[in-house]
């Protein structure tokens, strides 16, 4: 609020004005037009960022990181388990080979002590106890293995479906977002030639006022309220301002837009 506006009347309690040039209401026309572009691509800007496509391939992000995440899981326990198995293979072909070479002995044994055939037959007993509890224990690593071979199978093809329906996903948002650039373009140029037409100081004082309230820099004054807070104003108020001289440039005390006043409802 200015000096001057602090020190009105009772009467400007809930507006304040200062003359504009006689083409004062051109530039406030202007100053409306730019507004309302303003809003326009405001609300241009906030669809792109807000489209549906974009939310939903966030989701399908999310979900894909949980399935890579989770593979990796499985296939860490998956290699331990592979690995352990590849050793119990490694130890049971010893222990038969081992197995083997004492049996040819045995049987091709001649003059051979008896208690060294013994021994012979002790280890070979030893091998095969030893064998038995290998092959139980690869069995045991082959049943773990099952079900998460069959889990990363399902998170294979898990992922790659999630990955296809992403893919589509972009594509469709690339589509989308080149269409409002596109709208956006044709807004921005209309945007440029009503900014020129608005002079630079109210346009300085608009862009200033909608940098502050939420990008609305300018309302309209229809019937008795702003749209800009959307708060109604005395009559008595209301019917002052809409008899100033066209162009005077008002301001809505409520909320600090630049209120221009339209056709009243018994004009």
């Amino acid at each position: 609020m200015t000096r001057e506006d602090r020190a009105a009347g009772p009467e400007d309690r809930a507006l304040s004005g200062t003359q504009e040039p006689p083409d004062g209401r051109r530039a406030l026309d202007a100053l409306l037009e730019l507004q309302d572009l303003d809003t326009v691509i405001s609300q241009l800007e906030h669809r792109k960022g807000a489209l549906p496509e974009r939310q939903q391939l966030a989701r399908v992000a999310a979900a894909l990181r949980g399935v890579e995440a989770r593979v990796s899981q499985v296939e860490v326990s998956r290699t331990a388990l592979v690995e352990r198995q590849r050793a119990l293979e490694s130890d049971i072909a010893a222990a038969t080979a081992r197995r083997e070479v004492l049996e040819q002995r045995m049987y091709a044994a001649r003059g051979t002590p008896a208690r060294d055939l013994q021994a012979m037959d002790d280890e070979i007993r030893h091998l095969r106890e030893r064998q038995d509890q290998l092959e139980d224990a690869e069995l045991e690593v082959m049943v773990a293995l099952e079900p998460l071979d069959a889990e990363s199978a399902a998170l294979g093809a898990e992922k790659t479906a999630l990955g296809t329906e992403a893919g589509q996903l972009r594509a469709a948002l690339a589509e989308v977002e080149t269409q409002i650039e596109a709208q956006l373009a044709v807004q921005r140029v209309a945007r440029t030639a009503a900014a020129d037409a608005v002079p630079e100081d109210l346009r300085d004082r608009y862009e200033s006022l909608r940098a502050r309230l939420g990008g609305t820099g300018a309302a309209r004054l229809v019937g008795n309220r702003c749209s800009g807070c959307h708060l109604e104003l005395p009559s008595m108020e209301v019917d002052r301002v809409r008899h100033l001289p066209a162009g005077t440039v008002v301001t809505c005390e409520q909320c600090g837009r630049i209120l221009v006043p339209t056709s009243s409802p018994a004009d």
